[in-house]
Order: structure tokens, then sequence, then C-alpha cells
């Protein structure tokens, strides 16, 4: 059996809108250092999430410009296959939560073409063409969880969590050691809920 047949498979939805989300995912990557682990990138959508809802203006004002990242995504999953989504989640987010870049097309076409995809494809950001797939994506990872959540939805066998929410990304031995703690709460039947509120702002470093 190969390296690659041997790690267990690990589903992520991600909306690359989100400083959480992204914090981690880096983890994530930082895990798959240290655990017999493969990510999987999948696309949520914060702007679907909160259709319908009632929530501040200053968040309902994000949540319009958030449809074009995700469309931008779904556009080169559709074109390239999934494997591509995590380079492209990497060059958006750093973009997005390291250097503060505005969620307009020349961000989205920077990304792609540091990604190696095609440029052109940052025009699926005003378009609904695409709408139909992200809603698709974005309700399978829903459907594990329910929707009293946001992202990330991470699936990993069999079970599947909202988060975890933390900060600063866990690097090394202390990524692995959250890893594993938390396979242990999502793996026990019955168990729903650990929280306590935030004090601090993300941290990307």
């Amino acid at each position: 059996m190969s390296s690659e047949e041997s790690r267990t498979p690990v589903d992520f939805w991600f909306d690359p809108l989100c400083p959480w989300a992204w914090i981690t995912s880096r983890w994530v990557h930082e895990v798959a250092k240290l655990r017999p682990i493969e990510p999987r990138w999948h696309v949520m959508s914060l702007s679907v999430l909160n259709e319908g809802k009632d929530i501040p203006e200053k968040y309902r004002v994000m949540m319009d410009t958030a449809w074009g990242a995700v469309r931008v995504c779904i556009a080169a999953e559709q074109k390239y296959g999934a494997e591509v989504l995590g380079r492209l989640y990497t060059e958006l987010g750093n973009r997005f939560h390291h250097e503060q870049a505005p969620h307009e097309k020349a961000t989205y076409t920077a990304a792609l073409e540091a990604a190696g995809l095609d440029p052109a494809l940052a025009e699926a950001a005003d378009s609904t063409e695409y709408d139909e797939a992200l809603r698709a994506s974005h309700q399978d990872g829903i459907d594990r969880v329910g929707q009293e959540v946001g992202t990330p939805v991470i699936e990993v066998a069999g079970s599947a969590f909202f988060g975890p929410v933390v900060t600063p990304i866990p690097r090394g031995e202390a990524a692995a050691k959250l890893w594993d703690g938390v396979l242990a709460v999502a793996s026990t039947d019955g168990f729903f809920e650990l929280k306590r509120t935030r004090d601090r702002e993300p941290i990307f470093d």
C-alpha cells in the first residue's frame, strides 16, 4: 500500500472570506505533516448560509461581496477538478487575510495566476452560472452537520463537525495534539458541543 493510499481523507468545506476557517485550514496543513491524513477541499458559502437571516447591515454588505470568491472556486473546480481547490484557497487566503487585499476581480485574477490556473475564471465572480453547483457543494457540507454552524465544516472517518475555532495557528506537536483531541470528541457518539467566548481577534502568524 502506498503512503497516499494509507492516508485518511479529511474533507474540509471552506469559504475563503472567513478568517477563522483560514486559520483552521492552515492547522490542517500542519497536521498533515505529522499525521497520515489527506485534506480534500470543498466550497461552502457564508452568503448562502446567511440567506434570509436577520443579520447586521455591516455583515450583510460583507455577505453581498462574498459571492465572488466562492463562485471563482467553483468555476476552477469545474474546469480542472477538485484537486486544484487547495492551492487556489491558499492563494486567495494569503491575499485576503495576510495582505488584506480587497474582494474584487483583480485579487481573484492574481490568485488564479499564482495557482497556475486560467485567470479568465475571475469573470465567474459576477456570474450566477456556477450558483447551482455552489449551492450543491455548500449543502453537501451542511447536510453532514446541520444548519447551526459556520465555516469550516470537516468530516473525517464518518465524523463531521464545525470548527475548531482557534487562534493563533497551532504548529508542530501542538497541532497534532489538538487534532487527536478533536477526533476523540468528534467520534464520541452523542457529543455535540464545546464552546467559550472568543477573547481575541484572528492571528495569522
